[in-house]
């Protein structure tokens, strides 16, 4: 009996094993028949079952990965991430042939789960169509009237570094961490436009709204979708939602983001008059009140929310970061450094604040504040792209609905673009009789139709700031410490935490 139920047991062990190696099997053959790489389509590494190319990257230096890989396989390759397919754009020139030349079909951004859990399809940046053109239309021509990109903002962002002047000279001269104070006076810049009102440094309100955007910064990949545990939420979605992680944590950041800007227009609200506009939320309100009932209406409050969100991405963080770069270019490079300042002596002096208008006098600072964007690198991969129709790019079909990466990073180091892509080199942007010199490759804001939504703000705030910051301070690392340029990857390519001394220069 004892022998029977041996050999029973033996035959359903190995009926099992039977079954698990069919299923295996099985789920790897039709993950290859469902995801084969289509005909005419970029190459790229081979991906694993499932996953794809998801754990073949470095996700701490994924900018860098994803440049090295076109030196295998080309300036147009492809990657699958979990389910799904994305083509890389490497060089210059096919990046200007994509985003630029066929910038129609490329115009439209990939609707993915984890981004689509965020936005909720609402907003300027990550929505496309009617809604897109409708939203980003409004927003452009609203912040214009209050000055966004004009001569009239010019006080309110030189306003804002005589308070960030203060709160550096407010160390003496002794070492400390400037990230607070830079975000929070690039902050206020949108916060004036978006709320009427700027915020005291010491206000929690600016505090929790500074920290809540780098945070979501530095944490959401969502939206450079090629990380590791935003894949599995894009590739595993209804699991994902249930399991704790780091998205989890992640979502509640951006609600909090949320409930800061809904209690904003909350108290708008309450001191809100049709006939005066204050500000873009005052402007939003009345085309709320406008456009209700309209069947083309894409206004109400919940969108209002995500569009001041995306303000604040495209008009905040970049810079910020920018200047939390020029701080340590400058202080690993003293004799830049004391270049420039020699130049602002000479052009501006030390009696008026600088203007706009100076730019065209100030070559050599100009060219330096370029090469610190260039070096920076501050937005390595954009932000993804989807094509709307079949494309051709580099001799290869990309199907329509495809996920497309727009890699800067090998635009802005270029070999065949730039003299000497990897050294900081301010004389990249200079001609050989020391004037100032557009260089086409240079496209830290991206290009074509997605161009970035603050860029006229972002130049206008980099040049007065960073002017500002040489007219009035030498900065220096503490005593023993030399500068260090390594990067935390996110969103933005953001300098690690660092202290530094703003020695005041009328000292």
């Amino acid at each position: 009996m004892d022998s029977i139920f041996s050999l029973i047991g033996s035959y359903i062990d190995w009926d099992f094993k039977s079954l698990l190696l069919f299923t295996v099997v099985f789920i790897i053959a039709a993950d290859f028949v469902k995801n084969r790489r289509p005909v005419g389509f970029p190459p790229g590494p081979l991906p694993l079952p499932i996953v794809g190319n998801m754990f073949s990257l470095d996700h701490t230096r994924t900018h860098e990965a994803l440049t090295q890989l076109a030196e295998k396989y080309g300036d147009v390759y492809s990657l699958r991430m979990g389910q799904v397919w994305m083509v890389v754009l490497n060089r210059f020139e096919v990046l200007k042939e994509a985003l630029v030349t066929q910038g129609d079909s490329l115009a439209d951004r990939p609707q993915l789960p984890m981004q689509h859990d965020v936005t909720h399809g609402l907003g300027i940046g990550f929505t496309n169509g009617h809604m897109w053109r409708q939203q980003r239309r409004f927003a452009l021509s609203t912040l214009r009237y209050f000055g966004f990109g004009k001569k009239s903002l010019e006080p309110v962002i030189l306003d804002e570094f005589t308070h960030c002047a203060e709160e550096f000279r407010s160390f003496k001269g002794k070492p400390f961490n400037p990230h607070l104070a830079i975000n929070n006076a690039v902050s206020n810049i949108i916060c004036s436009l978006v709320f009427g009102h700027r915020f005291e440094y010491s206000d929690e309100k600016l505090g929790r709204c500074s920290s809540t955007i780098f945070i979501v910064f530095f944490f959401d990949n969502s939206i450079v979708p090629i990380s590791s545990f935003v894949q599995l939420y894009n590739s595993f979605t209804v699991l994902m939602r249930r399991l704790p992680g780091p998205h989890q944590r992640f979502f509640q950041i951006w609600r909090a983001m949320f409930d800061f800007i809904r209690q904003e227009i909350k108290e708008h609200k309450q001191t809100w008059d049709p006939s005066e506009q204050r500000d873009y939320i005052d402007c939003y309100l009345k085309e709320i009140q406008m456009n209700k009932g309209k069947r083309d209406n894409t206004f109400d409050e919940e969108n209002l929310i995500m569009c001041v969100v995306d303000l604040f991405a495209a008009g905040s963080e970049t810079t910020s970061t920018t200047l939390r770069w020029a701080f340590l270019y400058m202080a690993k490079y003293p004799e830049i450094q004391e270049k420039v300042q020699a130049e602002i002596d000479r052009v501006i002096g030390q009696s008026r604040h600088p203007s706009m208008e100076d730019r065209a006098n100030l070559p050599n600072t100009d060219a330096v504040l370029h090469e610190i964007q260039r070096m920076g690198n501050i937005a390595p991969l954009s932000l993804p792209h989807s094509t709307n129709r079949d494309v051709q790019l580099g001799g290869y079909t990309i199907p329509k609905g495809t996920t497309i990466i727009p890699n800067l990073t090998s635009a802005l180091f270029d070999k065949n673009e730039w003299e000497t892509p990897f050294t900081f080199n301010p004389e990249h942007f200079l001609n050989e009789e020391g004037k100032f010199m557009k260089r086409a490759a240079f496209i830290p804001f991206s290009a074509g139709k997605r161009l970035c939504l603050g860029e006229n703000l972002a130049r206008m705030e980099l040049f007065l700031f960073f002017t500002s910051f040489m007219q009035h301070f030498t900065f220096s690392m503490p005593a023993g410490v030399k500068p260090v340029l390594d990067y935390r990857f996110g969103i933005t390519l953001s300098p690690k935490e660092y202290e530094i001394c703003a020695i005041a220069r009328q000292e």
